[in-house]
């Protein structure tokens, strides 16, 4: 026990991921300079739910902490598609949610871009088609990119953001 205390007095508490801090860092970094280079400085992302069980949702609010803080960034979520350079689609696409989805997109204005979050808008998910389900996304929306995930981590989120900011 004796060995414990002494190590713990010599390196204090460790909590923190230094290896996980410094990839953030790096994305962060990066995301910063491709915002600033592709959009000015200011990306705006209307986020659009077509049926998810708002895990990719609650993942996306963890970018607005202070920790990732993605505003810092020049990302910011929007409540109109008015004012949306980008639709970021979680859930797959339901019936009832199909037309509210395309009335969204048609209301961003051009250039505009659609990525996909999650597993459900490009099928991936558990569901089959059904009447109720009108997924895979791709088929109603021109997707310019997927982050994959069930929910998709902040740091994937963020890494897929930068991919879609590399890839236009």
């Amino acid at each position: 026990m004796m060995k414990f205390w002494n190590k713990r007095a010599q390196l204090g508490v460790l909590t923190e991921n230094v290896a996980f801090e410094d990839e953030i860092k790096t994305i962060q970094k990066e995301l910063k300079d491709k915002v600033k280079k592709k959009f000015a400085g200011s990306l705006a992302i209307r986020m659009v739910d077509s049926g998810s069980c708002n895990a990719c949702e609650a993942e996306c609010n963890a970018l607005s902490n202070p920790y990732y803080d993605l505003e810092r960034l020049g990302i910011y979520f929007v409540a109109s598609p008015r004012h949306a350079d980008v639709m970021l689609l979680s859930g797959v696409m339901s019936f009832n949610m199909t037309p509210h989805v395309l009335d969204a997109y048609e209301q961003i204005p051009e250039p505009k871009w659609v990525i996909t979050l999650g597993d459900c808008p490009a099928m991936q998910a558990p569901f089959e088609k059904t009447f109720a389900i009108k997924a895979p996304a791709k088929e109603h929306l021109q997707v310019t990119h997927h982050i994959k995930g069930c929910p998709p981590s902040p740091k994937e989120i963020m890494q897929g953001l930068l991919d879609f900011l590399k890839k236009i």
